[in-house]
């Protein structure tokens, strides 16, 4: 696959593995020492921890563990079609502002190598901080 055609396909796969909470499609996207950072790492973790997950495992434990929950009331997942890209970095927003009303406000940025997610950023905007700083024992 070219390094267009698997940015395409993480894009697409990636979104559609998370609303289904398919977490062997997700875990395909992933390279094996693939790095996940996320304030909602840091918030599920016990006090001291980072918001670094380092290799695979440890990513699948995170979103199994997400996917448990019926509803996290972390967000309706609605985002558009748009991404942009520079060949090798993916990025892509989950707007607060939805047909719907308002949602958690996040942009995805994905370093791809090899076709595989590498580094994957999750960024977060005021709703999403304002939801975090709520959450029991932060």
């Amino acid at each position: 696959m070219s390094q267009d055609a698997a940015l395409h396909h993480i894009h697409e796969h990636w979104h559609a593995s998370v609303v289904r909470r398919d977490i062997d499609g997700l875990m395909t996207l992933y390279a094996d020492d693939a790095v996940f950072e996320s304030p909602l790492v840091w918030a599920a973790l016990p006090e001291g921890g980072t918001g670094i997950l380092k290799e695979k495992t440890a990513i699948r434990d995170f979103f199994e563990t997400g996917f448990r929950s019926p509803q996290n009331g972390l967000g309706r997942w609605y985002r558009t079609s748009v991404f942009f890209s520079n060949g090798q970095q993916l990025a892509w927003e989950y707007p607060r502002q939805t047909p719907e009303g308002d949602q958690i406000d996040l942009m995805e940025m994905i370093d791809v190598s090899g076709g595989l997610i590498a580094h994957h950023r999750v960024y977060w905007g005021w709703v999403g901080i304002r939801t975090l700083s709520s959450l029991p024992g932060r």
